[in-house]
């Protein structure tokens, strides 16, 4: 099959590329828009370091097609800050030490948007369930729990 065009708007942006049948919104994002805030990891949707939120919901884009993107609404990290502004999740992940090596931080941040955006103020086991599809090696996962509870007890999330 042949490339074709795709449009969606990326972090408030539109964006318009060339994909192939078998590319995937991941590398789209990486490659193509230079959003390499968006971890790869294992291409199988298992530690979940390529979330991004799609159309709204908290996606693996490693299991993305490229072309079921278009006409999409995306959210990447790097659309998380607004005005030069840090979003309040990633401040709290800052301020409640739930930064190691970085590599599962994007998806954390995200997952935690994503949650906090259906659910201003979620009960610590809908925190858990909530990061449970993204795997981090360094922090136990409690201080990015702590992270996300504050930005929830923390009012608007700007």
């Amino acid at each position: 099959m042949a490339k074709k065009s795709i449009t969606f708007a990326v972090n408030g942006r539109e964006a318009s590329v060339e994909v192939a049948p078998g590319d995937m919104l991941v590398d789209v994002l990486r490659e193509k828009l230079g959003l390499t805030g968006t971890k790869v990891g294992c291409r199988e949707g298992e530690c979940g370091a390529c979330s991004i939120i799609l159309n709204g919901k908290l996606v693996t884009s490693c299991l993305v097609p490229a072309m079921k993107a278009d006409r999409a609404t995306i959210l990447t990290i790097e659309g998380m800050e607004q005005n030069g502004e840090m979003h309040r999740i990633q401040k709290k992940f800052i301020e409640d030490g739930a930064i190691q090596c970085g590599f599962c931080t994007p998806a954390m941040v995200l997952a935690g948007k994503a949650l906090l955006d259906r659910n201003p103020h979620p009960t610590r086991e809908e925190i858990q369930l909530a990061i449970s599809g993204i795997l981090c090696r360094c922090t136990g996962y409690q201080k990015i729990i702590k992270a996300i509870d504050s930005a929830s007890q923390a009012g608007e999330l700007r």
